[in-house]
């Protein structure tokens, strides 16, 4: 079996001039006598050839159509495409040969889902058997990257697809639940370097992991059975462990829920409630720990926003208990996706949060408060530290949380553990001397003197200006260069754009370009400014460029951190700045101290450009670093009050000082370790600092009264506030409830419904789609409009006056949802009923069969030779051997006459052993010859005579159903092509008369002639001798000879005669092939003359040049004439006429061929339309493998033109889809492509369009070539055959050969009309409809981005770009777009990303390495061109190119991890060219001479670079008018020489790891079944999944690897399973995996050809 095939096959080709393509030309017309290879543009018959002999159809005067032509098949939409491929296409039988017909793939896996996505490729065959191939990737860069990838294999080989699948998926199945449970087991066994790996998810498992329900204390048991009577609010510090009470609350709920269903009761669900995404992580992982029951997370990150009731159900009746952001809850309780009756316990985190508007009160108001009195609702129980969370009435806000939350506050009975009071010990005041005031440092002045315009730096300045008092000088200078790092000045750029963009009034663009240039010029200023290092006296205990509060800070901190400690210290600062500044400050050695390890920890909402927020897995790691004691000295935002589990602390320092009791209650729970201390720093003198202390202790104290004074059996609702009170202000806001579903419609979450309904129409991906809101005033009162986008099939509605602008938008909001539900486009649970939809057939199966699996009909004859009348007109065909000595005897041209006019068919060879052979020139005579009767019958008889004398096969003489006739060609005559040429000019008229005449004589009684008799010895020489009743036997005559007499006995070494009726008794017997009883009625003269003869060998296939040992027979013999004939033939003729029996099949061939491209339009050339549709053997497309049934003497197959034909389909359909859906994403791309370019599609065309009947499947069969429609009088009967068997795979590849020769036809020109012609007829789809490369360029129209007023800054990318590459830009947008990453925002510059332009790019990349290939390899086979072509195209490759071209400092994009990774590799890369240079160096050489391929040492690039090269090229297609020169011109320039020795790279494709184990496995072991699988593994936190791959090998996994995608984990399993197996003997790798496989088997996969689904 032959290693993996890149999809986009090696072309066959040369499109090296295609700047201007032409309408659709006729080629010249002339003779040639060069070889195939070198023959010019020739056309085959544009239209239908007519029969009609008075109205031929000449095909070389015939004008090309003002109009194209319509294609042969009806052009199908992309729904009916997508009809034909589910279907099972109805194969087309022979009538002749019927076959038992096969179900497809499509029904065999019509249960395929995406969750099989990951494991894209299965295959089966007529057997539904499996074997291992390439994976059908479409992208060009992973052609290498698997060769057994999905192979299916199993221990008892099945017979169904099904049951082949399912043990497959068995087995991996199994692997990755051990996998898992392995991990589980070693997870704490885990390499801190390993950690920075895991998912946030994982890490937090690892944190919160730990039991807490082991040994509860006594309050919390106390509040515990509180909870079970009653709803309660859990008022505990921070650390109490009010988490355990929710946990043993939850447990006991459990056992009541199962006794209720026990005993019939319906399912019902408990609730974790959380504020932040960060929590639903870290209490699940609690409950986890804890808990036994069946339970998950959610929150709006996951998607679930949009999930249907169904999905919802499912993930209700699984689970006990959700954990999820309240967020969530609402949305499902709006939707009536679930009911307050369905949920038994409530749990809110963090309860202080339940007011106003936050969800947590929504879910009361809204559902809990609604519901009847009959309805039983859920419990509730809530945890906080402090009721309170502003600076407001203690007493009053604790009632209202009360009465919102339905609960009664309860604490510990025993004050002592509320922690509410430190000792003076543990709890300090450390003031420092008082801020002096504001400065402006010189840095400061000069920023604020150039940019205080600007106004995305308001923010930074003024943060500086304030930093000069509060933290001083050093402080307010090093916010810059956090600010203007190079991350942060993209974004501020970006918000530059941004804040350009949405302004109404759009001001001229070159403020924009000022503001920009502004941000580069601030950030020269850092890069090149002199920073003073932090000052510190540590006699004085002073600084000169540090504050006072910072200098107090430094004191505390040197002073715990002086020695080696385990002690861990909180910071806790406002802003994030000032954490990161701190975190700095102290990093300096003259700040902090060896044993004082600092990091900072800030939230992870997006804040302002500088801002720099954190991902959440980074304040996870952060974490961990921090209880690890990696960092020991944490500077944090409130992020660290509330919500993430702090590690217990000895120190904790309020740098800037609380606002709120809750915030004090909250960070001073964070020093929880024995001996801690909580420091509250504030300013000596200042008035506002005591005043917020002194608050914060007064309302303390009430809350600790108020706590402590709670009666023991208060009735709920106790309190003067009730559900009332709330909901006042809401009175006036309408409610819309379904009266079926229960799905609730309020004003808030009218605003969420829409902004659903619109982010579900469809857009253009880079754009946000968002309603817009409209407030005017109208008698001082707010009145709005909502205005949706133009997809929208509503434009929107106005709403109700209100008395603020929020209320103003939710009534609009309001009575849009109304519309949008009357109108029915938002479904019965408020959701839109547009619904984002993955693109249709992703999925899909498009795999074909490439074994034999059905019996078509094959054309034998051309319809040219169609016959029925007798011709009034004939056309004269020339044969001629160009090297007639090469047929070792005089012969003399013969010519075919025909009703209608043949094209000029190419020269080809003959073949007549020894190394001599010749070319056949066929050249046509365009001067039609007028026949009569009378010279009718004339031709007629002597191509008769050539048919019974030299192939021994009478006809029934009947001029109107001959095909054709042959007649003499005069000798010496000079062949004419030119007009005035006439056929009677160059016939033999007297062979032509000696013939009829002898005809006339003898036909009647052959036996009466003894003319012979009388004629001279001379006259005797050289003549043709037949032999009547043997049909086998001819001989040349050389003459008579008197030394033998007729019954002499045969002389020694005459050629044998064998047989029954053979009598070698003397010469007379010897010379007749009568049987006895005939025999015996003859009696023959026994003195005649003997003549001596030649043996006329039986003619072997002259089409094959086979030059094996002929038989070594002697061909000398005697004999008399009497009992033989002579022919009225000349020997010159007769010796050409047996090589007519292989010129007419070649010739047959041809006319086939072309009727074939005549049936799609196409004028291909003829040599090039035979190789396309040539079929050798059984397996042609197995390029690697040996050859099954291989038919001899057929030329060339179709191998490279599918190669080519592939390609160039790839980049046509790719062209079409990028100017038909200028809107769709790369993957929708990928996925229409897939549609129209899979074999599937392709085959199923070929059956409609009976292409299957053209296929030449057969060689040269002697027995099988005469003509058709004849009455055979005498003679065998022989008929060539009339159907073949063909595999779908084979048919598919015709299609793309075809395109292959289409696009070769004029490759001279550089005009690739005829193929983009020949793509539209065979995918027939509305998504390619061209019939010239012109036409490409019609279907794009020019997005907005593109033609929009053009910055400076994008005038100077294309301006720096031409610089390496001699192209000018005339759309800088463009360029732009090319180094737009995926990750950087469409807003900031309202360009989209590379990835449709990659996605052209790549197509046409390849077609450009894929004709550098063919041309400069002509000899080389397909598989050696596809794996040089995979280090042309590879990331690899590409990634090294980007680098030299310096592309990659151009790329925009907003990922940090991306960034270090180009870093890394551009260091390697360029390090690995200079020491490719400096070897070139010392060998003598120019550095431009180095090693081209220094490349291939060095690790893979980020993905992102090699893209760029691609989207580059698409962007210089794009923007010269889909110029394809300008995309060669960039491959000669910049590509061409590093492949100029393609010797260098003979290893490259086999050293890649799929690729060796494929050939390792099949070739070494032999085996065959064996498989690479792909399994998904889904990161909850909403991280990028990771892929594991699997090798399993007779069922066994062998090895595995888990990677970002699936590329890269195969690799990794390859390599792994590789390093196992390497060495391995084979007796011990058959016993270890049991395998039995047979030679057959591999036979069998290796006919079998893989593809996959769409994507």
């Amino acid at each position: 079996m032959s290693p993996p095939v890149d999809q986009a096959r090696v072309q066959h080709g040369d499109v090296s001039a295609l700047a201007s393509p032409t309408p659709h030309e006729k080629l010249p017309m002339e003779s040639t006598t060069t070889s195939v290879n070198s023959l010019p543009c020739t056309p085959s018959p544009v239209s239908t050839i007519q029969v009609e002999e008075q109205q031929p159809a000449n095909t070389m005067d015939t004008q090309a159509p003002a109009t194209p032509q319509g294609p042969t098949l009806p052009t199908r939409n992309t729904d009916q495409v997508m009809a034909d491929l589910k279907r099972v296409a109805p194969s087309v039988p022979s009538t002749f040969s019927p076959k038992r017909r096969l179900t497809s793939y499509a029904s065999a896996k019509s249960d395929f889902t995406l969750s099989d996505l990951s494991e894209a490729l299965v295959y089966t065959d007529m057997n539904g058997q499996s074997g291992p191939n390439d994976d059908g990737s479409n992208e060009a860069d992973d052609s290498i990257e698997s060769s057994g990838d999905e192979a299916i294999l199993q221990t008892v080989k099945p017979r169904k697809i099904t049951e082949r699948k399912r043990q497959l998926n068995a087995a991996a199945d199994r692997h990755m639940q051990e996998r898992a449970l392995k991990q589980l087991k070693e997870g704490n066994k885990l390499r801190p370097e390993e950690e920075a790996q895991q998912s946030a998810r994982w890490l937090v498992n690892q944190s919160e992991n730990r039991e807490i329900i082991s040994s509860p204390r006594e309050y919390q048991v106390e509040l515990f059975e509180k909870a079970k009577e009653k709803n309660i609010i859990a008022v505990l510090d921070t650390g109490s462990g009010k988490t355990l009470i929710a946990v043993l609350l939850l447990r006991h709920i459990f056992a009541q829920e199962l006794e209720d269903r026990a005993m019939g009761k319906p399912k019902r669900i408990s609730f974790f409630l959380v504020d932040s995404v960060q929590l639903v992580f870290q209490q699940h992982a609690v409950l986890k720990a804890n808990l036994d029951q069946p339970m998950n997370m959610f929150c709006g990150d996951m998607g679930c926003d949009l999930w249907s009731k169904k999905l919802w159900e499912k993930h209700f009746s699984e689970n006990m208990v959700i954990v999820c952001t309240a967020e969530v809850l609402r949305q499902c309780l709006h939707h009536s996706f679930i009911s307050m009756d369905q949920i038994n316990l409530l749990i809110f985190d963090e309860a202080h949060h339940a007011k106003k508007d936050h969800a947590y009160a929504r879910i009361i108001k809204d559902f809990y408060a609604q519901q009847e009195k009959h309805v039983v609702l859920p419990k509730i129980f809530g945890m906080t530290a402090s009721p309170v969370d502003a600076r407001v009435d203690v007493k009053k806000a604790a009632a209202e949380l009360e009465a919102i939350l339905h609960c009664q506050i309860a604490t510990a009975a025993d004050s002592s553990l509320l922690q509410y009071t430190l000792t003076s010990k543990q709890e300090q005041l450390a003031k420092y001397a008082t801020l002096g005031p504001r400065f402006e440092t010189p840095l400061y002045k000069e920023m604020y003197a150039r940019f205080k315009s600007n106004t995305v730096l308001n923010k930074p300045l003024l943060y500086a200006y304030e930093a000069s008092r509060e933290l001083g000088s050093w402080c307010s200078d090093h916010i810059w260069p956090f600010v203007l790092s190079e991350e942060e000045t993209k974004k501020l750029q970006a918000k530059t754009e941004r804040k350009y963009h949405v302004k109404k009034v759009q001001e001229p663009l070159a403020v924009l370009e000022k503001h920009k240039e502004q941000l580069q010029e601030a950030r020269q200023i850092i890069q090149t400014y002199n920073f003073e290092p932090p000052n510190w006296d540590p006699q004085t205990r002073t600084s000169t460029n540090l504050s006072s509060k910072v200098v107090t800070l430094v004191m505390y901190l040197k002073e715990r951190f002086e020695r080696p400690t385990d002690d861990k210290c909180i910071v806790f600062v406002r802003q994030r700045y000032t954490a990161r500044l701190l975190a700095n400050l102290f990093s300096h050695p003259q700040i902090g101290t060896p044993y004082l390890f600092a990091g900072a920890l800030v939230g992870t909402r997006s804040g302002d450009a500088g801002d720099m927020n954190v991902s959440f897995r980074q304040q996870v790691l952060t974490m961990m670093n921090f209880r690890k004691g990696k960092v020991n000295c944490l500077f944090a935002t409130s992020v660290a009050e509330e919500g993430l589990d702090i590690p217990d602390c000895n120190l904790v320092i309020r740098f800037d000082l609380y606002t709120t009791l809750i915030q004090y209650i909250q960070s001073r729970g964070r020093a929880r370790h024995t001996n801690s201390r909580y420091i509250h720093m504030c300013e000596d003198g200042n008035q506002e600092h005591h005043q917020i202390i002194r608050e914060v202790r007064q309302n303390e104290g009430i809350l600790k009264r108020f706590c402590n004074a709670l009666p023991e059996d208060r009735l709920l609702m106790g309190n003067s506030f009730d559900m009332d009170y709330f909901l006042a202000r809401e009175r006036t806001h309408r409610v819309w409830k379904h009266p079926d579903t229960g799905a609730k419609l309020t004003y808030k979450m009218s605003l969420a419904v829409l902004a659903n309904f619109v982010a579900s129409l469809p857009h253009n991906q880079d754009t946000i789609s968002q309603p817009e809101y409209v407030v005017t005033v109208q008698n001082k009162q707010f009145l709005c409009e909502v205005i949706l986008p133009e997809s929208s099939p509503l434009r929107g509605a106005i709403g109700r006056p209100a008395s603020t602008k929020q209320v103003a938008k939710c009534s609009a909001a309001f009575e849009t949802c109304l519309k949008l539900i009357e109108s029915k486009y938002l479904d019965d649970w408020l959701l839109p009923i547009f619904m984002k939809q993955l693109p249709a057939m992703r999925n899909a199966l498009l795999a074909v069969d490439s074994k034999k699996r059905e019996s078509y009909d094959m054309k034998t004859k051309p319809a040219v030779w169609a016959a029925g009348w007798e011709p009034k007109l004939l056309y004269m065909n020339v044969l001629v051997l160009e090297t007639p000595d090469a047929l070792g005897r005089p012969c003399q041209p013969l010519a075919l006459l025909t009703r209608v006019p043949l094209p000029q068919l190419p020269s080809f060879y003959l073949h007549f052993g020894g190394g001599r052979h010749s070319q056949v020139l066929t050249t046509p005579i365009m001067e039609a010859w007028e026949v009569t009767p009378e010279l009718l019958e004339l031709v007629n008889t002597f191509t008769l005579c050539i048919f019974d004398d030299v192939f021994s096969k009478g006809y029934q003489s009947d001029p109107s159903m001959m095909p054709y006739f042959l007649v003499p060609i005069a000798s010496g005559a000079e062949i004419d092509v030119k007009p005035r040429t006439h056929p009677t000019d160059l016939i033999a008229w007297d062979i032509l008369h000696s013939v009829q005449d002898h005809h006339t004589k003898w036909s009647g009684n052959p036996w009466d002639n003894k003319s012979w008799q009388t004629e001279s010895d001379e006259f005797l020489k050289d003549k043709y001798i037949v032999d009547p009743f043997d049909g086998s036997r001819k001989l040349w005559t050389v003459g008579v000879t008197r030394k033998y007499k007729p019954l002499d006995p045969v002389p020694p070494n005459s050629a044998p005669r064998t047989g029954t009726r053979k009598n070698n008794d003397n010469i007379m017997e010897y010379s007749c092939s009568l049987w006895a009883k005939a025999r015996s009625k003859r009696i023959f003269d026994p003195e005649q003359r003997v003549f001596q003869a030649e043996l006329i060998p039986l003619r072997r296939n002259l089409l094959d040049d086979f030059d094996g040992p002929e038989e070594e027979t002697p061909k000398q013999c005697f004999v008399i004439l009497e009992p033989l004939k002579i022919s009225p033939l000349p020997t010159k003729v007769v010796a050409m006429a047996y090589c007519f029996p292989a010129i007419i099949h070649c010739m047959e061939s041809y006319l086939i061929a072309l009727e074939a491209c005549d049936l799609l339009h196409l004028e291909i050339r003829p040599d090039l339309a035979l190789e396309a549709v040539t079929k050798d053997s059984d397996n042609t497309e197995d390029h690697g493998g040996e050859q099954i049934n291989f038919q001899r003497g057929m030329g060339k197959n179709y191998e490279r033109l599918e190669f080519l034909g592939d390609c160039f389909l790839k980049m046509a359909t790719s062209i079409s889809l990028f100017g038909i859906h200028p809107e769709n994403d790369e993957y929708s791309y990928h996925v229409d492509r897939m549609l129209l370019i899979c074999n599937k599609n392709l085959k199923n065309n070929a059956i409609k369009l009976k292409l299957y009947e053209y296929i030449r499947s057969q060689s040269f069969n002697r027995r099988a070539w005469y003509p058709e429609g004849l009455v055979l009088t005498k003679g065998k009967t022989a008929t060539a055959p009339n159907s073949h068997k063909l595999g779908d795979k084979s048919i598919a590849d015709v299609c793309e050969a075809l395109i292959g020769a289409a696009l070769l036809t004029c490759h001279e020109t550089g005009n690739m009309d005829r193929a983009c012609r020949a793509v539209t007829e065979l995918v027939s789809s509305e998504n390619h409809q061209v019939t010239a490369f012109a036409d490409y360029y019609k279907l794009y129209k020019k997005p907005k981005y593109q033609v929009a007023a053009t910055t400076e800054m994008q005038k100077n990318l294309a301006a720096q770009l031409e610089m390496v590459h001699p192209y000018h830009f005339r759309y800088p947008r463009l360029a732009r777009s090319t180094f737009t990453h995926p990750s950087y925002p469409f807003s900031y510059e309202h360009v989209p990303s590379y990835q449709r332009l990659e996605f052209l790019g790549d197509s046409l990349l390849d077609m450009a390495c894929v004709n550098f290939l063919f041309h400069r390899f002509p000899d080389k086979d397909p598989q050696w061109l596809t794996e040089h072509k995979m280090a042309m195209v590879s990331n690899q490759f590409l990634g090294a190119l980007c680098v030299s071209l310096g592309f990659h400092s151009h790329l925009l994009l907003f990922n940090p991890g991306f960034q270090k990774q180009i870093t890394d590799y551009v260091t390697d890369i360029v390090e690995a060219r200079k020491q490719a240079e400096d070897d070139a160096v010392r060998a003598g050489k120019l550095r431009s001479e180095c090693s081209a391929d220094y490349w291939i040492s060095v690790r893979q690039p980020p993905k992102c670079l090699p893209d760029i090269i691609e989207a580059y090229i698409g962007a210089i297609f794009v923007d010269s008018e889909y110029n394809y020169s300008e995309v060669e011109k960039f491959f000669d320039m910049h590509i061409k020489w590093y492949f100029e020795d393609m010797s260098i790279y003979d290893t490259f494709a086999n050293k890649h790891p799929t690729t060796f184990l494929t050939k390792f496995l099949q070739i070494n072991m032999g085996c065959s079944e064996w498989s690479v699988m792909t399994r998904e593994v889904k990161q909850v936190d909403g991280s990028k999944p990771t892929v594991v791959a699997m090798v399993l090998i007779h069922g066994q996994v062998v090895a595995d690897a888990q990677a970002e995608s699936s590329r890269y984990a195969k690799v990794a399993a390859a390599k792994k399973a590789q390093q196992l197996l390497s060495g391995l003997p084979l007796q011990e790798f058959r016993a270890k995996y049991e395998c039995e496989c047979r030679p057959e088997d591999e036979a069998e996969a290796a006919k079998e050809e893989l593809h996959g689904t769409a994507v």
